[in-house]
């Protein structure tokens, strides 16, 4: 299956698992995707950065940065054409057309052009998007390219669940596959190993965050 085929089919799940989700996404998800509005408060966005999410769904990260951070210019990539529709919805309801630019599109073919832009960016921002994105090891790779000079990598996502308990995290784990989520516990692996990366644990080891200029994994 050629890499544009497999995208296309990963597009066409995500379309339908979100066809009717997307209308109560945000609400549903408050009570168990921890740590994002963590992560962006601790991003320290300057005034003239570029900040693009990588799996924005509605767009819900995006408004809220956008509000914290009045001087960035903001992106958003999703391979869910349904989610993108609530992303705009979202945005025209806070006002922020003007400062965030949407894009259907892959991870892993990220680049400036696909915004019709010719500068990389500041911040590449993965909330809870690396486990459901097939290859994750080529968006991570993906973002690091097409950073700015001194731009940053940030991701919250679930870890490998092991402070739960075995029950506890069995049902997790089980809970996730129905929604395709798969937590990227090599990932994690790695940036425990890797002194600059900036590991951040949630009790239970439920959730991480990082902040890297690069990631080697």
């Amino acid at each position: 299956m050629s890499a544009k085929t497999e995208g296309d089919s990963h597009s066409a799940l995500m379309d339908r698992v979100y066809r009717h989700q997307r209308y109560i996404y945000d609400l549903t998800r408050k009570y168990y995707l921890f740590g994002r509005d963590r992560l962006i408060a601790e991003m320290q966005l300057k005034d003239g950065d570029r900040l693009i999410e990588i799996g924005c769904g509605t767009a819900r990260n995006l408004v809220k940065i956008a509000r914290r951070y009045p001087g960035v210019t903001l992106f958003g990539l999703d391979a869910s054409q349904e989610m993108l529709k609530s992303a705009e919805e979202t945005i025209q309801r806070a006002g922020l057309s003007h400062r965030i630019k949407l894009v259907h599109g892959y991870a892993e073919h990220l680049s400036p052009q696909m915004f019709g832009e010719t500068e990389g960016f500041d911040a590449c921002l993965f909330s809870y998007s690396l486990s459901m994105i097939p290859d994750w090891r080529a968006a991570l790779k993906a973002a690091g390219q097409n950073l700015r000079v001194g731009g940053k990598i940030h991701a919250v996502d679930f870890g490998d669940l092991k402070g739960l308990g075995k029950i506890a995290r069995a049902l997790m784990l089980f809970w996730l596959r129905l929604f395709h989520v798969a937590p990227r516990v090599e990932l994690l692996d790695s940036l425990e190993n890797q002194k600059d990366a900036n590991v951040r644990l949630l009790p239970g080891r439920y959730a991480f965050l990082i902040s890297a200029h690069s990631l080697n994994i």
